[in-house]
């Protein structure tokens, strides 16, 4: 089965990993998703409204009317519904193509796929296997200085007197 290229695409490396501000659905708003839907909607493939393009931070706001702060403090930021709600879709579709790819590939070539499953669930053995022997030591030393302070603590203690 050859591989279609917008997987192929997905797969390679752009150099574009820098970190920037606000990110939606963790892809930067400002210079990924903005610019995308501006395209979208210069094409006639959204609607997406001027002002969710123009401003497309909002303060939050409590049910009375009043801005929403977090408990640190800071005043709530959201991105404009009318974004948020096509980068929810777009999030659907693609997780939905994704899916499809795999069951095609599945569908196409079981034993191939059932072999890759196979080589990484043995790969992966020793590195669980590892995990849970490390988690296990750890627990039980835990324990053990749980155990240790409380002890020392009650030797600390006065002895009470029964009456």
């Amino acid at each position: 089965m050859e591989t279609p290229l917008y997987i192929k695409s997905l797969l390679k490396p752009n150099g574009n990993g820098k970190r920037s501000a606000k990110r939606v659905w963790s892809i930067d708003l400002e210079t990924v998703w903005l610019p995308f839907f501006f395209a979208t909607n210069t094409n006639g493939e959204t609607a997406i409204a001027p002002d969710a393009l123009g401003a497309p931070l909002r303060l939050a706001y409590n049910p009375d009317g009043s801005v929403k702060f977090s408990r640190s403090g800071r005043p709530i930021i959201k991105v404009a519904k009318d974004i948020a709600d096509h980068v929810k879709l777009i999030r659907e579709n693609f997780t939905a193509t994704l899916q499809s790819y795999a069951n095609s590939v599945i569908t196409e070539n079981p034993d191939g796929y059932k072999a890759e499953v196979e080589k990484a669930r043995q790969a992966g053995e020793p590195i669980i296997n590892r995990d849970k022997h490390n988690l296990d030591q750890a627990i039980a030393k835990m324990h053990e200085e749980e155990i240790a302070q409380v002890m020392a603590q009650a030797r600390s203690e006065p002895e009470s007197v029964i009456a």
